[in-house]
């Protein structure tokens, strides 16, 4: 089964809650099962090759003595114990994880451009976090839909609202978009990639070129650091276009430990 298909399974809405302000929050648990062997390396691939596609990392390795393994775990994944690595790691799943349920479950255009060209593996990209598209035909009517979604995560013990987070981080998105969007159509056209350069080239202009806009924000936690009052205390009234925000919480059991299970996996399987 492909990974598409599994995340549609490991991934289901549990609840909605309210915010403090009457908004609603999607609440999902997402429940892996490490033991699907099949599942797994395929995710772990899938994961990878945010990274490096397997059908570079032999060129781009070449040079610097290390195996497939070693060159991912020292120059492309971030670090799993020297700080801010972890934090890193985290954050990136993160982002992938959610970009996996927009692409899959919402069917959603969702460009992976973020990782591959890091120059600091425990950096994290700048611009906005995730970024989807949906184009129903090439008319480019005001009916398309540009989403831009915050994420952020608590694997590790906080009482740190990381929704409110979300919601306070998201309005940076507004600014930041053109930005991202250049950037991610100048990594297009780098790769000779010009039909996608020209499908992100479509939400360049608003104002000329009108479509429908939204917000996201995301918080993820492991089971064991999740506290429901986290989406009841959350406030999304100063943001800058409420009613067009999506609130998404994802919970699972030993998340970090995930996290470091996926990154191991995809680099002994490269």
């Amino acid at each position: 089964m492909t990974w598409k298909k599994k995340i549609g399974i490991w991934l289901t809405q549990e609840e909605t809650i309210q915010t403090a302000n009457g908004q609603v929050v999607q609440v999902f648990s997402f429940d892996y099962n490490l033991a699907d062997e099949e599942a797994m390396s395929a995710w772990a691939k899938h994961f990878r090759n945010h990274y490096c596609s397997d059908n570079k990392i032999d060129i781009l390795r070449s040079g610097t003595g290390l195996s497939k393994k070693d060159y991912l775990l020292n120059i492309k994944f971030p670090d799993r114990s020297i700080v801010p690595g972890p934090s890193v790691r985290s954050g990136d799943f993160s982002e992938i994880l959610i970009s996996d349920y927009f692409e899959y479950m919402l069917n959603f255009w969702v460009p992976r451009t973020r990782y591959s060209n890091k120059i600091n593996r425990n950096s994290s990209p700048m611009g906005s976090d995730i970024i989807g598209f949906k184009l129903f035909d090439s008319n480019e009517t005001s009916e398309d839909i540009l989403a831009v979604i915050e994420a952020k995560a608590s694997y590790a013990n906080t009482t740190k609202n990381r929704l409110q987070k979300a919601i306070d981080d998201s309005q940076k998105d507004n600014i930041r978009i053109a930005e991202s969007l250049n950037a991610m159509k100048q990594r297009y056209i780098e790769t000779n990639n010009i039909e996608n350069a020209k499908r992100v080239e479509r939400f360049e202009n608003l104002s000329d070129k009108p479509y429908t806009m939204f917000y996201g924000a995301a918080a993820l936690f492991s089971n064991e650091t999740y506290n429901e009052e986290f989406a009841r205390t959350s406030d999304t009234s100063n943001h800058i276009d409420p009613y067009h925000l999506m609130l998404i919480v994802v919970k699972g059991n030993n998340m970090m430990s995930l996290v470091h299970e996926l990154y191991r996996r995809a680099a002994d399987e490269a």
